[in-house]
């Protein structure tokens, strides 16, 4: 089992919101196989910040449901003395409730989805040429049915 250490940030006052124990177990199941220990941050928070990050970060000026930050080693900083960091995720908790509403989908489901999604974006993968969507969106049917939730792309497009 892989080591992982979990600073989970509650700056959101949305109800619902995932415990640290689901949290780690979400982020453990996408980050397994890929790394042996890691250090994510995770910060859940209300729609403006989001909308000001997502504008800062991806030039989109509206809020969204999760960011990826991988970390950036220092210049000069020794890779081998940082390699457990692996990044933050910024999720905003009314996008997430929003989106499980608007798709009919388990509101914790829907939340497992976006911290995998988040994780894996972290590792490196994107979906912005439609082979990595489809490679990456497989990996997230693949963790996702290891945890027992149903593939949160069946019925669209």
């Amino acid at each position: 089992m892989m080591n992982l250490t979990l600073d989970l940030q509650q700056a959101c006052a949305q109800p619902n919101l995932p415990s640290e124990a689901q949290v780690t177990l979400w982020l453990k199941a996408a980050l397994t196989g890929h790394l042996e220990a890691a250090e994510v941050s995770v910060r859940l928070v209300e729609e403006a910040e989001s909308q000001e990050l997502n504008e800062q970060y991806r030039g989109m000026n509206k809020p969204t449901n999760v960011l990826s930050f991988p970390f950036e080693l220092p210049p000069g900083v020794p890779a081998e003395e940082m390699n457990f960091l692996l990044g933050d995720l910024v999720v905003c908790g009314a996008v997430v409730a929003h989106e499980a509403a608007l798709q009919n989908k388990d509101l914790h489901h829907h939340w497992a989805h976006i911290i995998i999604h988040g994780a894996l974006h972290l590792l490196g993968y994107d979906h912005i040429e439609s082979v990595d969507a489809e490679q990456m969106e497989q990996m997230e049917r693949e963790i996702l049915a290891g945890l027992d939730i149903s593939d949160p792309y069946k019925g669209e497009f």
